[in-house]
């Protein structure tokens, strides 16, 4: 309002217009200017002037043709005068559309934003319901418009919105505990890109793999319709429910037949180009399944052990009440932290891996040769990540509330290496990933970056929705990380990134710094406290 001069109506149709993002409106105004920027929003260049008295007390509505008082008629910024009694029907049919947040001016060709406090005064004199609705849709467009903005999408609802600053690429936990891509609102899936977990859970619930072989490889009994595979090299197949028909034609047949011909019947034997189709379909079958079991294995491993929390609480217990010179048990809980991001980084890495290296998404992008090098690249750090995601999740699993203090001290040392050896590789994949294998790519694919500690969890901001009659007054926010906003809530989370993070201009994918300090041959002292080599 104050950098453009405008009312707050036209400052909120503004931003509105080009969803809330302040820093475009200005790259734009630099653009295009001041008037076609103003235009294209639906702000009027030059206000209608409605202050002074009328020349005249009557005026002719263009919609009825009755002449009304002019008190009882209202102009909007275009300069376009109607009865209130069509503004009002006009504004209700708009409303129960769900226009609430561009309702232009109903004169033809005008593309004027109507002036909000006047649709509000007109539509809850008549009815306050729509008026009401008007407001909510009004309030919500922050978040409905807003691309740094989105509803949580937890089930049942949570009331809360969440907020980031930078790149939306990214994961973030809600403080109802809900974890989300903020970008397309499924569950957290790095280092899988949206479009790649949007085609994989497509394919799992379909089955479509599984469906392709079933239709390549049978054909359906013409009497009770049920699919029957072809196992031998005559044509002429029998349904268990005792149908024979013909394998190429799907004719039904009677039983006479040689190895060669059915009887009456011209078709011959199995063709060349059906048997390639099969061993095809049979091949993409058998690689789906492989990464789609070892996904499984994974996010199965990752129920399961999140049951150990609750466990490894009542070791713990037991360990500091014991007679021993160990008091500090804080590097299970950590390790047992680290457990949990790098095995589900495993888990979606099988995804990624089935689409990065197929034919689905880049079969154009990558020569045959640098896809196999790319995917031994890839799959040599997948191997090392899963050998030590193991073994720290034996050496968690012990019962180490009965060990001795040696062993013990055995057991944390293991702990706390292996935590900082998965953490490295994890950030290794991750770099991998956007650097050598998605960044080169013509077709950008954004993953959200790996966070050692975890998805940044958002913090409560108190909302104060302010609204009169002459307009929505400004959101006023006050930061409280520990106090529960009910209602209508505003969590916002800053989720910044480190500097050449961000997306580029041409829309490529983005390739982060190279982290010398955990790349390499890193080596970990083993008798780093827990507190400190968490923070490694």
């Amino acid at each position: 309002m104050e950098l453009l001069g405008l009312r707050e109506h036209h400052a909120r149709t503004l931003l509105i217009h080009y969803r809330w993002d302040v820093e475009r409106i200005f790259e734009l105004l630099d653009q295009k200017g001041r008037d076609r920027l103003f235009s294209e929003a639906g702000i009027p260049l030059q206000p209608a002037n409605n202050a002074g008295s009328p020349s005249s007390t009557e005026v002719t509505c263009n919609v009825c043709y009755d002449d009304v008082l002019f008190s009882d008629a209202s102009k909007m910024d275009c300069g376009h005068n109607y009865c209130n009694e069509c503004w009002t029907g006009y504004f209700i049919v708009k409303i129960n559309e769900g226009q609430s947040r561009r309702i232009k001016c109903m004169a033809p060709k005008c593309n004027t934003i109507c002036d909000e406090a006047i649709v509000r005064k007109l539509v809850n004199a008549k009815r306050p319901d729509i008026a009401e609705r008007f407001e909510r849709f009004l309030l919500e467009s922050y978040i409905e418009d807003n691309d740094t903005v989105k509803w949580c999408p937890s089930t049942p609802h949570c009331g809360n919105a969440i907020r980031v600053k930078g790149d939306i690429h990214c994961e973030v936990e809600c403080t109802c505990g809900r974890q989300f891509c903020f970008n397309c609102s499924s569950e957290a899936h790095s280092p899988c890109s949206c479009v790649m977990w949007e085609l994989w859970i497509k394919k799992c619930r379909d089955e479509s793999e599984t469906v392709n072989w079933i239709t390549v490889n049978t054909k359906p009994c013409p009497k009770c319709h049920k699919p029957v595979e072809k196992n031998g090299g005559c044509n002429l197949v029998a349904c268990i429910c005792g149908q024979a028909f013909c394998w190429l034609c799907g004719g039904a047949t009677g039983r006479d037949h040689t190895w060669s011909s059915i009887s009456g019947h011209s078709c011959g034997r199995f063709t060349e180009d059906q048997s390639k189709k099969t061993e095809q379909a049979r091949r993409n079958l058998y690689r789906y399944m492989h990464y789609h079991n070892r996904y499984k294995a994974h996010t199965d491993s990752l129920k399961q052990e999140a049951k150990l929390k609750g466990d490894i609480q009542g070791k713990i217990s037991i360990s500091e009440n014991k007679d021993s010179k160990i008091k500090d048990y804080s590097w299970v809980i950590n390790g047992l932290n680290r457990l949990f991001r790098s095995r589900r980084v495993l888990s979606y890495s099988y995804p990624f891996a089935f689409y990065m290296f197929g034919d689905e998404i880049f079969k154009d992008e990558m020569t045959p040769d640098e896809r196999e090098l790319k995917q031994n690249l890839f799959e040599d750090q997948q191997q090392q990540l899963e050998f030590n995601v193991e073994r720290l999740s034996g050496f968690l699993e012990r019962e180490f509330q009965n060990f001795t203090d040696d062993e013990v001290m055995d057991t944390m040392k293991h702990v706390i290496n292996l935590s900082n050896v998965v953490d490295r590789l994890c950030k290794q994949m991750y770099q991998c990933i956007e650097n050598d294998l998605l960044y080169p790519l013509r077709t950008p694919h954004n993953i959200a970056p790996y966070k050692s500690k975890g998805l940044d969890r958002a913090s409560e901001l108190n909302v104060c929705w302010d609204s009169s009659e002459q307009g929505l007054q400004s959101m006023k926010y006050s930061q409280d990380e520990h106090k529960s906003q009910p209602g209508f809530s505003g969590s916002s989370i800053l989720g910044r990134r480190q500097p050449g993070s961000s997306s580029n201009n041409n829309g490529r994918p983005h390739k982060r710094e190279r982290n010398d300090a955990h790349g390499g041959a890193a080596l970990f002292d083993l008798n780093v406290p827990a507190e400190v080599a968490d923070k490694i």
